[in-house]
C-alpha cells in the first residue's frame, strides 16, 4: 500500500478534520475514499437508478421526427 504526503493551509485542514470527525473515518480513509471518488470510471448507484426516471422526456423517434431529413448525398 503506497503512502502520500500532503501539505495544507489552516484553513483547509480546519475544514477536513471537521469532516472527518463528522463522518467518524480516520484522516487517511476519508482522503483515499475522495481519491477513490476522483479515479472512479463508472457513475455512481444513485445516478444509474435514475435513467429512465422522467416519464415526459421524448423518446428517440420524437426527436428525430422533429428534425429535418437529409440532403442525398453526391456518389464519389
Amino acid at each position: 500500500m503506497g503512502q502520500v504526503t500532503i501539505y495544507l493551509d489552516d484553513d483547509i485542514e480546519r475544514k477536513m478534520n471537521d469532516a472527518v470527525k463528522s463522518a467518524q473515518i480516520s484522516k487517511s480513509k476519508w482522503i483515499a475514499q475522495l481519491v477513490q471518488e476522483k479515479v472512479a470510471n463508472h457513475w455512481p448507484d444513485s445516478i444509474a437508478e435514475m435513467a429512465g426516471s422522467w416519464d415526459d422526456f421524448p423518446s428517440l423517434a420524437e426527436i428525430r421526427h422533429a428534425q429535418a431529413s437529409d440532403t442525398e448525398r453526391e456518389s464519389l
